[in-house]
């Protein structure tokens, strides 16, 4: 059902800057779709191509944008300017229902999952917290632990509409003994600030889950690349038309092709680059399936001999960045606490 395109990494015994180069890893994205409107069947279909990828050696899985919950391209929810309707709210209602409460008993099974299959896991999915929505990336160490999660901080468009924005708060960078894991989430990859703050958390394997399949996304995942100095992992899914809820008032964009008996809405394009700007498995525009290749880590020391853009290549006496990585809570309690009597003054 999968295809896999895997490439050979180049072997180097001479140590650089602490990283042995002669060491590569594997990782894997997954290019699919979700079950919408069934969260456990979503779960299920992650396990199979989870397992299939510990199978064929990958460390580090990377799943979609929104590939639990659903990215949900071309819903209306009844959305116009002044104008709200029952069916939106109902059409809302469904959705919420297939998110997931971080942490819970999803997670707790996607950690199992990470630890059963000796992986790292990145996984996109929609959190609901109370009952506002977040694009949100989990993430998983092979132990089988959550190691914690990054907010979409700027849904595009009418995402605004249906999902709320992170804060500084989730903005990791994991170390781990395979590099350094963070992630940007579609858009946020073409926020120049949001990327610097990752780069100089000293990300190594850069996740960027997405809903945007188009040609010129392939020309930013290379940038970001060469620009950061790290791997890039762009994970999309591949949907069809069938694989969508039945609705009369979707808006897909004009290039789907309505003639098709089933044409293609989510269009693909999963790619892993290199920190030297090389293409090393990908983009998939066919079919869904994975998409595999081995990282050189030494790729990554010699990238930067040229351009470290929050070291050697940087100005901070003319440019500095700040990050707000406070909590951002629109209620705060402050409790009085009263000084119980003494009971000796009775």
């Amino acid at each position: 059902m999968s295809t896999t395109e895997e490439m050979s990494a180049v072997k180097n015994k001479t140590p650089i800057n602490g990283v042995d180069p002669s060491s590569t890893v594997r990782v894997t994205i997954i290019q699919s779709s979700t079950v919408y409107n069934d969260t456990p069947a979503t779960l299920d279909k992650a396990e199979k191509f989870i397992v299939e990828a510990a199978s064929k050696g990958a460390r580090l899985v990377l799943f979609p944008e929104a590939f639990i919950g659903g990215y949900p391209r071309g819903f209306r929810f009844g959305l116009a300017v002044g104008v709200h309707n029952e069916e939106g709210r109902d059409e809302f209602c469904n959705y919420h229902a297939s998110a997931i409460k971080v942490p819970g008993p999803e997670v707790e099974r996607l950690a199992e999952l990470a630890g059963k299959n000796n992986v790292h896991l990145v996984m996109g999915a929609i959190e609901k917290d109370g009952y506002t929505l977040y694009c949100t990336a989990l993430f998983f160490s092979p132990q089988g632990r959550f190691l914690g999660k990054h907010r979409k901080v700027m849904p595009t468009s009418l995402e605004r509409c249906i999902w709320g924005q992170g804060d500084g708060s989730t903005i990791p960078v994991y170390d781990t003994p395979i590099g350094k894991i963070g992630a940007a989430i579609c858009w946020e990859n073409r926020m120049p600030l949001y990327r610097t703050a990752l780069y100089a958390k000293g990300i190594e394997i850069y996740c960027a889950p997405t809903a945007d399949y188009s040609l010129e996304w392939q020309a930013s995942m290379i940038h970001i690349a060469v620009e950061g100095g790290c791997f890039v992992l762009s994970a999309h899914q591949f949907c069809k038309r069938k694989e969508f809820p039945e609705h009369p008032d979707y808006l897909f964009n004009d290039i789907v092709d309505t003639k098709e008996h089933d044409p293609t809405v989510s269009g693909g394009g999963s790619v892993i680059i290199s920190p030297l700007g090389q293409v090393l498995a990908g983009p998939n525009y066919e079919s869904e399936g994975l998409v595999t290749a081995d990282l050189d880590l030494g790729d990554i020391a010699r990238a930067k001999l040229y351009f470290d853009v929050v070291g050697h290549y940087s100005k901070p006496d003319i440019f500095n960045l700040t990050v707000n990585e406070h909590p951002k809570k629109p209620v705060t309690f402050v409790t009085k606490v009263e000084k119980a009597e003494d009971d000796s003054n009775k």
